[in-house]
């Protein structure tokens, strides 16, 4: 068994045409859904999808309604009806609320679903937070890796652009 370890000194991919980058890109982003599903069920509300709790929380964030086309931009989602149909399901376990302004539709959280989105914060210091202290990286350098990721988020949505133009 050692020799076969052994054998083996190239990057993990699961294939040819991936990155060694771009499969833990894509570890990483499902790990991340798995643990906000998990972590929004063990503050109290079940059966949430990943893009309900990432809808829930940005509706949540610095306390002010949030227009439809914001929250896609801020989520960098570009169809409009997944966020539509997250709003719409918030709004069914009334986590959310939303008032027409002229032509714009602002969303605004609950009390429940800021109560959630809080429970959601203490769960997350106490079970992701601490441990990924742990690990002695620095907020700093996790700065820098977001920025960096931000970046990189950029030249796929540029090539992404490019390829449905192929």
């Amino acid at each position: 068994m050692a020799d076969k370890i052994s054998e083996f000194s190239g990057p993990v991919v699961s294939s040819a045409h991936l990155s060694e980058f771009e499969f833990g890109a894509i570890m990483v982003s499902h790990a991340f859904e798995r643990w906000m599903v998990r972590c929004m069920a063990a503050a109290g509300v079940p059966d949430m999808s990943a893009v309900d709790v990432l809808v829930l929380h940005t509706v949540y964030h610095r306390g002010k309604a949030k227009r439809m086309a914001d929250i896609c931009l801020v989520l960098n989602i570009e169809d409009t009806h997944v966020v539509s149909y997250a709003v719409k399901k918030l709004a069914r376990l009334k986590l959310v609320t939303s008032r027409k302004q002229g032509k714009e539709k602002f969303i605004s959280t609950t009390e429940a679903g800021a109560q959630a989105c809080r429970r959601y914060h203490e769960i997350r210091e106490a079970l992701l937070v601490r441990s990924v202290a742990t690990m002695g990286v620095d907020q700093a350098a996790l700065s820098r890796i977001a920025a960096q990721m931000r970046v990189l988020s950029g030249h796929y949505d540029q090539a992404a652009r490019a390829a449905a133009s192929l």
